[in-house]
């Protein structure tokens, strides 16, 4: 008998593993990422004073009126562009990826690539 594979379940627990080693700090906060079938979330996190200080989604307007289908690697790359301005504006130059327990491929590299080329150091 095949047993069913729960994909969330084994994200999340790849999740905790990560972040056992991970956390943000004031000088260097967490890029944490969450995907959905739809859109794409990004935080910067600072863990010690435990708040978020910059969010960024596909969800925003000017991501929704530039692209087609907010769930594509084209969306993901204009949310890591945008949380990345967002945190140069607030002095933040380096931050600590958190992929969430995603594999680094697809929407989840777009994402950190656009963030990359915005100007944040990870």
């Amino acid at each position: 008998m095949l047993k069913k594979v729960d994909k969330n379940a084994k994200r999340l627990q790849r999740h905790k593993r990560v972040r056992k080693k991970i956390a943000g700090t004031t000088q260097r906060p967490r890029l944490c990422v969450f995907r959905s079938a739809n859109n794409i979330y990004a935080q910067i996190i600072d863990d010690t004073n435990r708040v978020t200080l910059i969010s960024a989604s596909s969800l925003e307007a000017e991501v929704k009126g530039a692209v087609s289908h907010t769930g594509n690697k084209e969306a993901a790359k204009m949310v890591g562009q945008m949380v990345a301005k967002k945190a140069v504006e607030k002095g933040i130059t380096e931050v600590v990826f958190d992929r969430g327990g995603y594999l680094y491929h697809g929407r989840i590299q777009e994402l950190a690539e656009g963030a990359r080329e915005a100007g944040l150091k990870f």
